[in-house]
């Protein structure tokens, strides 16, 4: 078994690195970044935006690098918005939602407290971004989420497993791989389909009753793929593809979440559904 140690911890470098590649590269001021108005715990909501967002980021992002256009593009808008770093590994700084996605949903259910306690608001609205739209989906299903929130965005959500453009069909081809990731990293094998955690969230049906699920997919995502995956099936989702909006929109999974005005748009239809307008390759400039 001893060549197969030597193979199974590149491979697992390979898909830890894979990952990286396609999240925007964090800085070593990230963490101390200016939030541009947003972690305002003294903001209380409007009538127009009654409750509050909370954005979460994806894997190996964090609660800054993740946000700093559509956070702004929010606040602009009129919300309390919020953000949470979660799924620290001892050591690793800035590259955050690498921790098992249960414990994960806990420190999300925290926050949500939080942030509730401080707005006085009943409920809030989440948006999530790759990882960031699948684990509140644990919260909402197992940890009494349901109650406290009243919408959930996934900007490009991993909902049924994250293949990385099929390099995670290789696992089985060498054995014990599946077991070192998620040892190692347990956000990431939480994120090979097929996994124990996968087949516990989406046991019974994807959604649950009393919250308003919108996805937003974009056909060029190189993670979440193959990108219909993504797609969430219940009485009350709307899944949205970016290129039935506009044809022109180029975005892959990064993209979409770090800078899409179109997606942007989606985003806040979605927190306000009564007063959305149309999306259109326009809603870039908008």
């Amino acid at each position: 078994m001893l060549p197969w140690k030597r193979v199974l911890r590149p491979l697992a470098a390979l898909l830890l690195t894979a990952a990286v590649a396609t999240l925007p590269a964090a800085t070593a001021q990230a963490a101390s970044a200016p939030s541009s108005g947003w972690n305002d715990f003294s903001c209380k909501p409007s009538a127009a935006h009654p409750r509050p967002v909370v954005l979460v980021h994806g894997t190996l992002g964090n609660s800054i690098d993740n946000w700093l256009s559509l956070a702004p593009y929010l606040k602009d808008r009129g919300y309390c918005v919020y953000s949470l770093d979660y799924g620290q590994l001892p050591g690793v700084l800035l590259f955050h939602g690498l921790g098992p996605i249960d414990k994960s949903a806990e420190q999300l259910s925290a926050y949500v407290d939080k942030v509730l306690a401080a707005t006085g608001a009943a409920e809030a609205d989440l948006v999530g971004h790759s990882q960031g739209g699948l684990m509140p989906r644990y919260y909402l299903k197992f940890l009494g989420g349901a109650d406290k929130v009243n919408a959930l965005v996934g900007i490009a959500p991993d909902n049924h497993g994250a293949t990385l453009s099929g390099l995670t069909n290789l696992l089985p081809y060498f054995p014990g791989a599946a077991d070192l990731i998620k040892a190692t990293t347990p956000g990431l094998g939480d994120q090979i389909p097929g996994s124990a955690f996968l087949t516990k969230l989406n046991a019974d049906g994807d959604t649950v009753p009393g919250v308003h699920y919108t996805v937003l997919a974009t056909k060029y995502d190189e993670v979440a793929t193959p990108w219909r995956s993504q797609y969430l099936t219940g009485p009350d989702v709307r899944n949205v593809l970016l290129q039935d909006l506009c044809p022109l929109d180029l975005s892959e999974h990064v993209a979409i979440g770090l800078f899409d005005r179109i997606a942007f748009h989606e985003v806040a239809n979605a927190l306000d559904p009564a007063h959305a307008t149309a999306t259109t390759c326009a809603s870039a400039f908008s």
